[in-house]
């Protein structure tokens, strides 16, 4: 209870209020699933959200508090024109930035999380599994932003490509995350990592690390079994 009512001190109650009733369904928005704690900038708000059918209080955070880093530099910002779709408990850290552009799809499994700081820039797709937790600093961008081209043939590349991140990824703080990434599940990605493609073919339970990544280690997950139940007690209001 104590928990509860720290972080109920702790919640924007006026963006929340305004923003599930504007992006929700009544039936939903009355539960107020989604919580803002903290400042928080919105941009175009156009897009939709899905939620699971089991709709409480405080299914995701934006700018939860669950960090050791507990200031806010008042940076936070949310820009829906696409889709995010929650597939049950999220978290993201203070100081956030998520622009979801137009047509775009941003798919966050259960008990997925990107900390403080991140970065989520989503103008085609990304996806995180369910325990998908990205560290703080880390950024995921699916675009180039800019037309490129072959000088000589004139050949035009992709500006976008998806972003698949398995279930049970442990992504350390500072990895930047670009198009055309996948990994599989229990894949754990060193700090200042740059990925850039597919990794899901290289197993389960590595460390890939590096610019650009490599294989640094097998036969290594973190252990999620022994963390389950203090992250549902920490995490969870209800």
């Amino acid at each position: 209870m104590r928990k509860r009512m720290r972080l109920y001190l702790k919640v924007n109650w006026i963006k929340s209020l305004y923003f599930n009733f504007k992006m929700l369904p009544f039936a939903q928005a009355r539960h107020l699933p989604i919580l803002f704690y903290g400042p928080v900038s919105f941009g175009k708000l156009t897009g939709t959200i899905e939620l699971p059918k089991l709709c409480k209080m405080g299914l995701v955070g934006f700018g939860q508090p669950y960090e050791l880093v507990t200031k806010t530099r008042r940076a936070a910002e949310l820009h829906l024109e696409g889709c995010i779709t929650f597939r049950g408990y999220a978290q993201i850290g203070i100081d956030y930035f998520v622009h979801v552009g137009q047509n775009a799809s941003l798919e966050m499994g259960n008990m997925s999380s990107i900390a403080s700081n991140g970065k989520v820039i989503c103008h085609h797709y990304i996806s995180l599994g369910d325990y998908a937790r990205v560290g703080s600093e880390a950024q995921l961008i699916d675009t180039n932003f800019h037309q490129m081209i072959h000088t000589k043939t004139r050949e035009r590349y992709p500006m976008h490509g998806p972003i698949r991140l398995g279930s049970y990824n442990y992504i350390s703080n500072r990895v930047t995350v670009l198009q055309g990434t996948k990994t599989g599940d229990h894949c754990t990605v060193a700090s200042n990592t740059l990925c850039t493609k597919d990794y899901s073919d290289w197993g389960q339970n590595i460390l890939i690390g590096g610019v650009p990544a490599q294989k640094l280690k097998t036969d290594i997950a973190r252990d999620w079994a022994s963390e389950q139940e203090l992250m549902e007690r920490y995490l969870i209001l209800y």
